[in-house]
């Protein structure tokens, strides 16, 4: 079986599993686990931020940004694409009572001069207020793919102009960092708050980081409680997680390539239509001709590979930690018998 349903779907390796096993652990809730407190930090230290917080999912930390930096009747600008429209549950209306303006943008990329046209007169009392930025680096339903920091650096600008906050959903901001050579210091910089997932590709078992200044996390915390976010010994998967940003960084670069060469062999059938830009480790592609997507995936399954049918002409394949080379290798070789 070669599983490239999502890169949530590692297991912890022997190293993670030692760390796990060896955590020193308290009562999060009281803020006593040690290891979750070191998290925390190195997290917000090596991104530049004061503070953070761990809860059990990426959703929860971008449910709780924008509960943070939104009030009710006010509105969120996103690209239609967002995870935090598409996939969170309609959570941006239910938790935090606000509405999305949606921006068509480039493989899941906005940009300065979208948000701008995007953002309502303040003084218009039919509209609702425009009061939250939120980015998707990697984007996820654009393939994976990366903004340039200059991009970041624009959108800021027209958010500090306009009395904006900037959230980024980094999911996969891992990815971009290694796929651009960025420096994580610099995001400190330019986003009021960032959510980091660590059961992605870096392969921890559980677990996202809001991260931002020090009020904002009190803030925060609070929110996360009211989630039902609140954990207590866990210590436990919090040691999975710093071993992830201790030893699994750097190898993205692996599955970044290995993304590459899925492609390449993609690009050579009849029945792929276009193929996304491939930056990072996600691949999605059109099916055409012979194949549905649901019909694609199908018979891959039955040759032991698994995919998405993401809609009726679209598939995704998102390569990690637990597919190495000779699993690329097999998965090439059915790709070029179809």
């Amino acid at each position: 079986m070669i599983d490239f349903r999502s890169d949530t779907l590692t297991k912890p390796t022997p190293g993670m599993l030692s760390a796990m096993n060896k955590a020193i652990v308290g009562d999060d809730v009281f803020g006593e686990d040690p290891t979750v407190n070191e998290l925390e930090k190195s997290c917000a230290d090596y991104f530049g931020m004061e503070a953070g917080l761990f809860c059990p999912s990426g959703t929860m930390t971008n449910q709780i940004a924008i509960k943070c930096h939104t009030k009710p009747g006010e509105e969120v600008i996103c690209d239609h694409l967002s995870h935090v429209y598409l996939y969170e549950g309609g959570g941006i209306s239910f938790n935090s009572g606000a509405s999305v303006r949606l921006i068509e943008g480039n493989y899941g990329r906005i940009t300065a001069k979208q948000v701008l046209q995007s953002i309502n007169n303040p003084d218009d009392v039919h509209r609702p207020i425009s009061s939250l930025v939120s980015l998707e680096n990697t984007a996820n339903r654009g393939g994976g793919s990366c903004y340039e920091f200059i991009d970041f650096q624009s959108i800021k600008e027209v958010c500090l102009q306009n009395n904006l906050r900037l959230h980024l959903d980094g999911a996969r901001l891992f990815n971009a960092l290694v796929a651009k050579k960025d420096n994580p210091l610099d995001y400190g910089k330019i986003f009021d708050s960032i959510s980091i997932c660590l059961s992605k590709g870096l392969g921890a078992p559980v677990g996202s980081v809001l991260l931002g200044n020090k009020d904002f996390i009190h803030r925060a915390r609070r929110f996360r409680k009211v989630f039902g976010g609140g954990m207590r010994q866990a210590g436990f998967i919090a040691a999975g997680a710093l071993y992830a940003i201790t030893h699994q960084v750097e190898r993205l670069a692996e599955d970044h390539h290995h993304a590459q060469l899925i492609a390449a062999a993609l690009r050579e059938k009849d029945f792929v239509g276009n193929l996304f830009p491939v930056e990072t480790n996600i691949v999605i592609f059109e099916v055409k001709g012979r194949f549905t997507a649901k019909d694609l995936t199908q018979t891959l399954a039955e040759k032991g590979i698994f995919a998405i049918a993401m809609t009726p002409t679209i598939v995704r394949m998102v390569i990690h930690l637990d597919v190495n080379y000779d699993m690329i290798s097999q998965t090439i070789r059915v790709i070029q018998s179809l």
